[in-house]
This record gives C-alpha cells, sequence and structure tokens, in this order.
C-alpha cells in the first residue's frame, strides 16, 4: 500500500513538474512573442544628415508636409500623401497636390500660412529651399514634428546634392532602390550630353522674364548655371552674376555680341498661369527668335536654342535636371 501511494505520489509530481515546465515554457514564448509584436508596432527611425546636421527621421510617417519644391516630383512619383503645401508656389505641375482640397495650403513663401502647417499636426516637416528662412519657426511652432531641410547647399555641387536629397527621401520613405535609380539616371544623362557635346562650341545660358531676355552667368546662374561646369562647356561670355530669378543686368546687345553658338533658356513666365505672369511676358522661344538684337547670332540663326520645360522654374529637381540634361544631349547629337 505504501509502494502504491509512494509511486503516485511520484507520477502526480511528475506530472505537476512537467506542468510547470510546459507553462514556464508557454510563458516565454508569450513574452518573447509579446515582445516581438511590441517591436513590430514601434515606428522605425533612421538617421539622416541633412543640412543642419544628425537628425532622427520617422520611416515612412504618417503625415507629411512638404515645403520644398525640389521634392515634389519625387513624392509624387512614390505617391506620398502630402497634409499641407505651398500650393502658391506650385503652379499647375502638381494637380495631384494642388488639387486636392484635403492638402492644406500653405500659399507661398513670402506671407506663408503657417498656421496650415500647425493644423495639420505633421510627423514630418521637409522644409527649406524657399521656405528656408523659416526654419526656426517651424522648429518651434511644431514641437512634436521632425524638422528638416535637404535642398542643395550653396557651398556644394548642384548635382551631388540632387542625388544626396533622393537618396535621403528614399531612406525616409523606403523607397531606396527608386532613389538610387534616379540618381543614375541623373548621372547618365549628365555623361550622354557631355559625350555629345564638341567641347568647342559657345554656350550662352539666358532667362526671359517679362518680355526680358537675361543673362544667366556660369556656375551661379538660376538653373542652368550648374550645367556649365557639369558638362564642361564653353561660356561665349563670362561675366560677373548670381542666382537672381530674373537674370542679371547684362544688356541683349552684350548677349548678341558674344555670339553664342548655343542658347539654353529658362522661361520662367511659362509656368505661372497667364494672370500671375509678368507684364509684357511672351513665351522665351518668340522672345529669342524675333529679336532684332539677336537676328545674326549663331544659335539663333542655326536654330540651336533648347528651350527648357515651362514648369522648370518651379521644378528643378532631380527628375527635371535629368530630362534637362537628355534633351541638349539630343540637340548636340542632332546638330
Amino acid at each position: 500500500m505504501t509502494i502504491r501511494m509512494n509511486k503516485f505520489a511520484g507520477a502526480t509530481a511528475l506530472a505537476l513538474t512537467a506542468g510547470l515546465v510546459l507553462s514556464a515554457c508557454s510563458n516565454t514564448a508569450d513574452n518573447s512573442a509579446n515582445t516581438d509584436d511590441a517591436k513590430d508596432k514601434a515606428p522605425a527611425t533612421v538617421t539622416i544628415t541633412d543640412n543642419h546636421g544628425e537628425v532622427e527621421v520617422p520611416v515612412n510617417p504618417e503625415t507629411v508636409v512638404a515645403l520644398d519644391n525640389l521634392v515634389f516630383d519625387t513624392l509624387s512619383d512614390w505617391d506620398i500623401k502630402l497634409a499641407a503645401a505651398p500650393k502658391g508656389v506650385m503652379g499647375s505641375a502638381w494637380p495631384e497636390y494642388t488639387d486636392d482640397e484635403s492638402v492644406a495650403d500653405v500659399g507661398n513663401h513670402i506671407e506663408p500660412n503657417l498656421e496650415a502647417v500647425v493644423a495639420a499636426q505633421p510627423d514630418l516637416i521637409i522644409g527649406g529651399y524657399r521656405f528656408g528662412s523659416y526654419y526656426d519657426d517651424l522648429k518651434a511652432q511644431n514641437p512634436d514634428a521632425v524638422v528638416i531641410e535637404i535642398a542643395p547647399r550653396d557651398d556644394e555641387e548642384e548635382f551631388s546634392e540632387l542625388k544626396r536629397q533622393t537618396e535621403i527621401l528614399g531612406q525616409i520613405f523606403d523607397h531606396e532602390d527608386e532613389a538610387a535609380e534616379l540618381t543614375k539616371q541623373l548621372d547618365d544623362a549628365i555623361a550622354g550630353a557631355k559625350d555629345a557635346y564638341n567641347g568647342t562650341d559657345s554656350v550662352m545660358a539666358v532667362n526671359t522674364s517679362g518680355g526680358k531676355i537675361g543673362y544667366l552667368a556660369p556656375v551661379v546662374g538660376r538653373a542652368l548655371g550648374p550645367v556649365f561646369p557639369a558638362l564642361d562647356l564653353v561660356a561665349a561670355l563670362e561675366a560677373e552674376g548670381d542666382n537672381d530669378h530674373k537674370g542679371n543686368d547684362i544688356g541683349v546687345e552684350a548677349i548678341a555680341q558674344s555670339n553664342p553658338d548655343w542658347i539654353l533658356a529658362l522661361d520662367r513666365d511659362a509656368s505661372f498661369a497667364p494672370e500671375d505672369r509678368e507684364e509684357g511676358s511672351a513665351p522665351a522661344e518668340e522672345l529669342i527668335k524675333k529679336s532684332e538684337a539677336l537676328a545674326n547670332v549663331t544659335a539663333v540663326k542655326e536654330d540651336k536654342v533648347v528651350i527648357l520645360d515651362p514648369n522648370f522654374y518651379l521644378t528643378e529637381g532631380i527628375r527635371a535636371y535629368t530630362t534637362l540634361f537628355n534633351e541638349i544631349k539630343d540637340a548636340f547629337a542632332n546638330a
């Protein structure tokens, strides 16, 4: 009898012990699963270096405000929803944002409606470029948001900066492969245009606005200045200049006297609706080809004038430049 009771007690003890072990394992597994779930639910972040230093940014942020025109093409192509944007400086280039009433209007950089940014309660604000002077205001007014500026820096090479900007966007929005492809396309376009250039033809960059033709200086001139060093172009005229959006104070007679073999032209007015254009505006092609002062210029006589995309003044991002370099390549190759 005693022996039977001991065997029963031993079996019971074994069963209890096994149960406790299984229970412990189960609890451990549950805790591990819960930990994994918590990790999965925790928002991922990436550390990027923007124009102000290292910043920890959420990956695929839920609510995004973008103020930098240079990023709109990329964000649009990646189907990134925006909570607010500066529709006053977007023209008709991005109707998916400007025509969407759910996207709050921040207006323009001259008199921005920064309250619209605050009301959007963003997780991420992509500032900079035309809105660079509002960086401190954006940070102060939106303490729960991450504010970054990734527009090309003034003291750096333009196209390396555009590639850097694109790579950062790829990290933030989990589109790194697409970002790499965009940078490759830009590199290929630059290489193609450089190969197509004969190395000797002189080139002039101009800007048309309000019915006037302005000079854009190599390197520093708005939009087209950086194209000169990228392609090693021979400048028809090397005068002092800056990145003024209406061109520099060089008369059309001086442009004509330099007799360029090629003219690259940025039509600033074309980016805007007719009612918003400068008084006296006319298409760049018309202004250049009908100009009496330019009538005997080689570029005009031989139809070697490249007019930028009408929206270039607004876009100016990596896609815009890739398209431009491909257009220049084709023009050089077909001359």
